[in-house]
């Protein structure tokens, strides 16, 4: 209930950052690279350093479970941290002049603003895996909900001081996420136990596949405005971030699936170890209905109250089969997610990133061969990757209860 209760502030906070940034800002052209900027930021901070936090929680947990301190598995999962954040940091240097010119359109302080978001959700997500790992869910709901809020905080006090540089902005949301984790390790949430050393093969068991599997996820979730931003002409930054609005409107049914998502895994691998498979199906067949219905009705919402929503929350206009679309890709995501753990919960990680990686495929093709327009493309290729993700975990999901008969 706790962190369901962060998602929720977390959720309203987002939805209202767009809001209050555009207002701050004088519309949504000028907006529009604080929106890339975000877009970009959650395409590659949750991609690299969600497994490191789900490993660390797990890792924590076992030792938890044992009566074993966690100190040394904390230490060698901020080296492995620490070599992952160089490597993104050295790939995002050797590809900043195209970064910056194709999709910042030239504007180094958003590159710049990007590099210090990345770095910043390197102690967050270390945060979260200490806090999870030890039980402690008031700090972790805590970090999860301060980051919108902080974001909203930051631009209001820029804007009542009368700032107008963009730059600002940008590196304001960059180190917002910091603020929570600062408050609560002085409150000494983030302290733990010595205990035997750690070896690398206990915090880094399928940590590559599940690198892979979460960066392609990452990037295909966040895939529709990144894209729109690349594809879209200097002149329409305004019906980019319109794009980006309908993105996150779309998203509401799957940002609440987190709080299923949350209980999911451990629950699936908890009934795949006692080979209570007869329950794993039940489970996973009511789920499965759940987002279903989810999502049929998100997609209707969005084809016919979907252009109202957007213009009361945003001021903004889409149509209501664009709308359609993006619910309907975000409902098939839903269920892509929800299957993908059920198959890792049967330890078919290297399956689960390949997946993925024919989901990044099919957008990829399919937004670069279905249309000409821009905006109507990407729809395309978002429905087209979400369905080869649902297919191709389904099918796998389907041959791995069958083997255990």
């Amino acid at each position: 209930m706790t962190i369901a209760i962060g998602l929720i502030i977390a959720g309203v906070a987002t939805y209202a950052f767009f809001r209050v940034g555009a207002s701050a800002l004088g519309g949504d052209e000028e907006f529009a690279p604080i929106a890339a900027l975000w877009f970009a930021m959650f395409a590659l901070a949750p991609g690299f350093f969600l497994p490191i936090e789900q490993e660390l929680g797990r890792a924590l947990a076992h030792r938890r479970a044992l009566g074993y301190g966690g100190g040394p598995v904390v230490a060698k999962i901020a080296v492995l941290t620490l070599v992952v954040s160089v490597v993104v940091v050295i790939g995002l240097a050797i590809s900043a002049p195209w970064l910056t010119s194709s999709y910042f359109s030239g504007d180094w302080w958003m590159f710049g603003a990007l590099i210090i978001g990345f770095l910043s959700y390197a102690p967050v997500h270390l945060s979260r895996g200490i806090c999870s790992g030890q039980g402690r869910f008031t700090p972790f709901a805590v970090v999860v909900a301060s980051d919108g809020v902080m974001k909203i905080a930051g631009t209001i006090a820029l804007a009542a001081i009368g700032i107008t540089a963009i730059g600002a902005y940008a590196f304001a949301i960059a180190v917002a996420p910091l603020l929570a984790v600062a408050a609560i390790s002085v409150r000494g949430h983030l302290r733990t136990n010595a205990g035997p050393p750690a070896q690398w093969r206990e915090i880094t068991q399928n940590f590559g596949w599940l690198l892979l599997g979460t960066v392609c996820a990452a990037l295909l979730l966040n895939a529709g405005p990144i894209a729109a931003n690349l594809l879209a002409s200097d002149s329409q930054a305004d019906a980019v971030t319109r794009f980006s609005y309908g993105v996150l409107l779309a998203r509401v049914p799957l940002f609440m699936f987190q709080a299923i998502q949350a209980s999911l895994l451990p629950r699936l691998a908890r009934l795949a170890a006692q080979r209570s498979f007869d329950e794993f199906r039940r489970g996973l067949r009511l789920l499965v209905l759940v987002v279903t219905g989810i999502g049929v009705a998100g997609t209707i919402y969005g084809a016919l109250l979907g252009p109202w929503t957007l213009r009361l929350v945003y001021n903004a206009d889409l149509t209501g089969s664009t709308l359609a679309m993006l619910a309907l890709s975000s409902a098939l995501y839903m269920m892509a997610l929800a299957i993908s753990q059920a198959v890792l919960a049967l330890e078919d990680h290297a399956y689960v990133a390949l997946g993925w990686v024919i989901a990044l495929i099919t957008f990829i093709l399919g937004t670069w061969l279905s249309s000409d327009d821009a905006f109507q493309r990407i729809e395309i290729g978002l429905v087209a990757s979400s369905l080869a993700a649902v297919a191709a975990f389904g099918l796998r999901l389907r041959r791995r209860l069958s083997a255990l008969n």
